[in-house]
């Protein structure tokens, strides 16, 4: 079985579900997922986790995200997007670049954005968009979100491209339609490219096509990102041979049982190898039971023995 992270640039007209079900097929194994759901109209980065590396996919779900999105003023869809069908349309020949700068720099930061109709998220176990589609409306909680960033590209009205980064469970088009609604024309968003999801760019991202061709090309592994690769952030440290046992466990263990030197601060978490330098798991350091506890397990002593086989 394959571990590790690929960056797919998921091209229009895919779905997350489709680029998953296509990879299965062209890698050969099943154990394969997602990392945060795009819209069959957008395109751009979409890490897709292979093998044990699945593992991993609620935290980079979790990580912040860079967006290019085109905003088209003076049109509301029940979508928030051009896709969807139009409910208003207004001119807007009395709109100035410099309000609508404004406007849209006035989201910088934290505000409550109320997740569209047409969206996953799930009401009584029923996917919002699946009721939308039935014409059913439901009322929902406006969630916090952080707009971290927003770079105007481009002014050319009733159209604006800008680049913003955001926490997770944002929602550009719902942006796009509130920067609307605040200047009093409504708006839609025309474009969305996922740029960047943490350490992935879209510069780097890969077609399925092209994933295809270095998989007959026995090449796979080039564009394979190792799963300890995604904690580069956090030291490594080794265990000693014969306490390999409490870690191939998930047991914690001393810092006497290091066989590497690593400075002891309360919180701090490490990327923890075997003896025979194979990662196997994410341990955080208790400074009060003065000792490593672990917070996500890759390989257990079985499967390590399988990778070593392969």
């Amino acid at each position: 079985m394959i571990h590790g992270v690929i960056n797919i640039h998921k091209e229009k007209g895919y779905t997350s579900h489709d680029v998953v079900a296509k990879l299965r097929g062209i890698v050969g194994q099943k154990k394969i997922g997602h990392t945060g759901t795009l819209d069959p109209d957008a395109t751009g980065v979409l890490p897709v986790c292979l093998g044990k590396a699945t593992k991993l996919c609620d935290m980079l779900t979790d990580k912040n995200k860079t967006y290019e999105t085109v905003m088209l003023l003076g049109k509301v869809t029940d979508t928030q997007d051009i896709s969807g069908t139009i409910i208003s349309e207004v001119t807007i020949n009395k709109l100035d670049e410099e309000t609508v700068k404004t406007v849209v720099m006035s989201f910088l930061g934290d505000y409550m954005q109320i997740p569209p109709m047409y969206s996953a998220l799930k009401v009584n176990g029923k996917k919002l968009y699946e009721l939308a589609r039935e014409g059913v409306e439901v009322e929902r909680k406006a969630r916090p979100v952080s707009i971290l960033d927003i770079q105007i590209k481009e002014i050319d009205l009733p159209r604006v491209r800008m680049e913003v980064s955001c926490s997770k469970g944002t929602y550009i088009r719902t942006l796009c339609h509130d920067i609307g609604q605040k200047l009093g024309c409504g708006a839609c968003m025309e474009e969305l490219i996922r740029t960047r999801v943490s350490r992935f760019k879209l510069e780097d991202g890969l077609t399925l096509s092209q994933v295809q061709a270095l998989k007959e090309a026995g090449e796979l592994e080039k564009i394979l990102v190792p799963i300890d690769e995604l904690f580069s952030e956090y030291e490594a440290i080794t265990l000693k041979e014969e306490f390999v046992s409490f870690l191939y466990n998930g047991n914690t263990f001393l810092p006497k049982h290091v066989k590497t030197y690593v400075q002891l601060v309360d919180g701090k978490m490490v990327r923890v190898y075997d003896d025979k330098s194979n990662f196997i798991a994410i341990y955080k350091f208790d400074k009060g039971k003065y000792s490593f506890k672990i917070e996500k397990m890759f390989f257990d002593r079985n499967e390590q023995a399988q990778e070593e086989k392969r």
